[in-house]
């Protein structure tokens, strides 16, 4: 359940209405999204939408906060499944579930938000970008010896086998080839394994 924007505890109708919405933003996106058709869509109404959030911004806020609840929901997978790998083998993990075929909806509604959030850091869409960020290189963090974890050296580190990802996964979402992506990752991140570290 995401939390209420209006400070009124949610109804069931209105989690219903929201996982609707999120539903309808994977497909259609958020960037040109317009209450009256959303509502049409979600079988809604503008009225009844700008009553349970106050606002399209605080609707677009609401369905961010629904996005992340999904990437933390991954991230705490990860976490669960993959406890006992390194790093750069979590990395390889994360980038089989990156480049799932299932999820190109949802990460293409993470990438619009995270450029929404650089370009109008004021909007509903603030401090996504950050927050995915900070997000991710905890789970790479938490993937690297504690030493390691807590030098400028680990650091960089994990924010190179990041940028890795995000770069791929954004050469993936433009051009739907797998294969050349994943053939990339797999090449960086064997640059980046530490010396001595045989792959797991």
């Amino acid at each position: 359940m995401t939390a209420p924007v209006t400070g009124r505890v949610p109804s069931a109708r209105q989690d219903e209405l929201l996982e609707l919405a999120y539903q309808y933003v994977l497909v259609n996106g958020l960037a040109e999204m317009s209450l009256r058709p959303l509502a049409r869509a979600i079988g809604s109404s503008p009225r009844v939408l700008l009553f349970l959030y106050g606002s399209k911004d605080n609707l677009i806020r609401a369905l961010l906060g629904r996005a992340r609840a999904d990437e933390l929901a991954a991230v705490g997978a990860f976490r669960a499944e993959h406890s006992d790998a390194g790093l750069i083998d979590s990395a390889h993990q994360v980038w089989q579930w990156l480049s799932a075929d299932g999820h190109r909806h949802l990460l293409g509604l993470w990438v619009e938000a995270y450029a929404r959030s650089l370009v109008d850091p004021a909007g509903p869409w603030a401090g996504f970008a950050a927050q995915t960020v900070q997000d991710w290189l905890g789970l790479l963090a938490e993937r690297q010896p504690p030493a390691r974890r807590r030098t400028r050296a680990g650091a960089a580190e994990r924010t190179a086998v990041l940028a890795v990802l995000r770069g791929a996964m954004l050469d993936l979402l433009a051009t739907g080839d797998a294969g050349r992506t994943t053939g990339s990752v797999t090449l960086a991140l064997r640059a980046l394994r530490p010396p001595g570290q045989s792959a797991g």
